[in-house]
């Protein structure tokens, strides 16, 4: 099957896989390009998978103060190496995970540090699991394993803290 250079770059700019993967990805999904962008997700998580086990000793704290100054957060985002800490999707990924526990006061990181008998649904209490502001199509975890797919490197919210004034 032939596939176009545009459907290729097409593809590319949707996901940031590189030329080859997008290409073979384009050629099993016989052309459909949203076929393979969820082909190359499920390879992408794949990946995630196997880079989970690796140290994450760099990464960054990031803090965001809501407008007005009443509600705050800090995270903290780690990833392998200072070169991946120092590029603007990972300090995007970290601002953008901020904001959400801003905005959406999450009790835990993961469905793993929820107690048992804790009342609040799981995809609101658990940031990693809740829905993300700016696409609730997508979680906090897809976020990580999109990025952790394009860089190459494992990426771990390691924490998570959130303030509001008077309370």
């Amino acid at each position: 099957m032939q596939i176009s250079a545009e459907a290729v770059k097409q593809l590319r700019e949707k996901c940031g896989a590189g030329v080859m993967e997008c290409r073979n990805a384009l050629i099993e999904s016989q052309g459909d390009i949203d076929k393979a962008f969820e082909t190359l997700q499920a390879k992408g998580f794949l990946k995630a998978a196997k880079k989970a086990e690796r140290v994450t000793g760099q990464g960054l704290v990031e803090g965001y103060v809501h407008t007005g100054g009443r509600v705050g957060a800090l995270i903290e985002l780690n990833c392998e190496t200072d070169f991946v800490a120092r590029t603007e999707e990972f300090k995007k990924l970290a601002h953008d995970i901020a904001m959400q526990v801003a905005a959406m006061c999450p009790l835990y990181l993961t469905e793993a540090d929820r107690p048992a008998d804790c009342e609040a649904e799981a995809s609101a209490a658990c940031l990693m699991t809740q829905p993300f502001i700016k696409d609730p199509s997508k979680t906090i975890k897809d976020l990580i394993t999109d990025t952790i797919a394009r860089t190459g490197e494992n990426i771990r919210l390691k924490r998570f803290v959130r303030f509001e004034l008077g309370g």
